[in-house]
């Protein structure tokens, strides 16, 4: 390329900008550098210690019993040869007063010669002047000579360590086979979910029992009660945050071991009725009369209220009808109480019962109760068709069940002001109709209405919930006592 002036003048100008904007930043990153030092690193690095003198406990002794200075000087020199890093620290005894000068590694270094020398007798104060030695490399230096004094360390230690974590392992080995594969626990256990509990337990005090015999061979068990105390603190804190969760997994054990009721029971828990499908490590599902899946937590199922209406397979049933207030109360009970002791489903023993409730505004109201066989008759259907055969056999012996009426009374006076002549009423009133008693004859009850046909499709929802494969497995034990 041929030689061009003109080129040369205009690169020169533009590489004298790039160097002077380099050295513009390259001052910048100076300043920074120097104020990030001073702000980060310890005082003893960049300055020198506090010259305050430091008064020691020594008393002070009269001239004839003081030690002499050159005594006390030749003393310290002796101690500070014999002590790595602190050979060139330069020593000024004055009437007892020590002067240290010189320069020492770390700011530890300086706090121990000072500590040192003054339990030496005859000191009665120190005039520490060192500083520390903020050289890289002599630093560097001591933090490889404690890296390669530790690595020694380890290497001498590490047959003992290893031997240690072979202990270690061993037991934790010998406790999970113990624990899982003996199958100890489910003999001694009233259920599966107990059984987890006990074996994770032991597997734990297995671990804890290999932790202590391999710190024992460090000789460090020491180490273990902080170790036991940090878990402590932790466990506390986990405790707290999942409290709930806790809570749930106690309520959950004792449940299993309490067992308040069984697979098929139709219970009231918390204002939800339903027949119980399994009792979970974290829930009770009940099977609604809708055939929907109820979920309530454990911990809600032990600390609510729990009715059992099928424990006991007897039941008692209750209803309630109206008669004329004019009526025979006593016969009209005596008619419902025979028609209910004719029904196949009503037991003999309990008998049935019957009483006057109270007086209505219109009516009577008669109280009925009555007792039948869960495991035979479906309840529901046993209450409707006792309802159905009381109130056949009240109206088929003349006793009427009124409704509400309110009667209006009017003079004829006031009725006459009131009424056109044409709406008012004649002198005499047609006489009312007579009542007409229903026929007693009765019409059959359809098989879906009959009171021995046991509907099952909720225990038959039940046991496909215990079945199914999602798990959570069943606490409930036939086995086991109930409470």
């Amino acid at each position: 390329m041929p030689h061009c002036p003109a080129r040369e003048n205009l690169s020169a100008p533009i590489r004298g900008q790039h160097i002077s904007a380099l050295h513009n930043v390259l001052r910048c990153l100076l300043v920074v550098l120097t104020l990030t030092l001073g702000l980060i690193l310890p005082q003893g690095l960049i300055a020198q210690s506090t010259s305050e003198p430091v008064q020691t406990n020594n008393a002070i002794q009269l001239d004839s019993k003081a030690a002499p200075d050159t005594q006390i000087r030749r003393r310290i020199v002796e101690l500070l040869g014999e002590i790595e890093g602190f050979d060139k620290i330069g020593v000024g005894v004055s009437s007892g007063v020590v002067t240290l000068s010189g320069e020492v590694l770390d700011n530890p270094r300086q706090t121990q010669l000072t500590t040192m020398i003054e339990r030496i007798d005859g000191v009665v104060a120190i005039e520490n002047q060192t500083v520390v030695n903020g050289r890289l490399e002599e630093r560097l230096d001591s933090a490889f000579s404690r890296l390669k004094e530790r690595s020694r360390n380890i290497i001498a230690n590490a047959p003992i360590f290893f031997v240690a974590m072979l202990v270690f392992v061993m037991i934790s080995a010998f406790g999970w086979l113990v624990t899982t594969r003996l199958r100890i626990w489910q003999r001694l256990a009233p259920n599966s979910f107990i059984a987890e509990v006990y074996s994770a337990v032991a597997r734990i005090a297995f671990i804890i029992l290999g932790l202590v015999v391999a710190l024992d061979i460090l000789n460090a068990t020491a180490l273990l009660g902080a170790v036991l105390g940090a878990a402590g603190v932790a466990g506390l804190a986990v405790g707290f945050a999942v409290r709930d969760t806790v809570e749930n997994f106690i309520a959950s054990i004792l449940l299993s071991l309490r067992q308040p009721f069984r697979p098929n029971d139709f219970v009231e828990i918390a204002g939800d009725m339903g027949t119980v499908a399994r009792l979970t490590s974290r829930a009770t599902i009940l099977i609604s009369r809708e055939g929907n899946h109820i979920r309530i937590p454990n911990a809600t199922v032990f600390k609510g209220r729990i009715v059992n209406y099928t424990r006991d397979a007897n039941r008692r049933f209750e209803f309630q009808l109206g008669v004329d207030a004019d009526a025979d109360l006593a016969a009209a009970l005596s008619i419902a109480v025979e028609a209910l002791q004719s029904l196949p489903f009503v037991l003999r023993d309990p008998s049935v019962g019957a009483w006057v409730e109270e007086v209505g505004d219109s009516n009577v109201i008669l109280t009925f109760t009555g007792w039948v066989d869960q495991t035979r008759s479906s309840f529901q259907k046993a209450r409707g068709e006792a309802i159905r055969t009381a109130k056949t056999a009240l109206e088929s012996n003349g006793f009427g069940l009124p409704e509400p009426i309110y009667r209006l009374r009017v003079d004829a006076s006031t009725a006459a002001t009131l009424l056109p002549v044409s709406d008012q009423p004649s002198q005499q009133s047609p006489a009312p109709e007579p009542r007409r008693v229903p026929d007693a004859a009765e019409t059959p009850l359809p098989a879906a209405s009959d009171p021995g046909r046991v509907e099952d499709a909720n225990e038959e929802a039940a046991a496909r919930e215990r079945n199914a494969p999602d798990g959570g497995g069943d606490l409930l034990s036939e086995g086991q006592n109930a409470e």
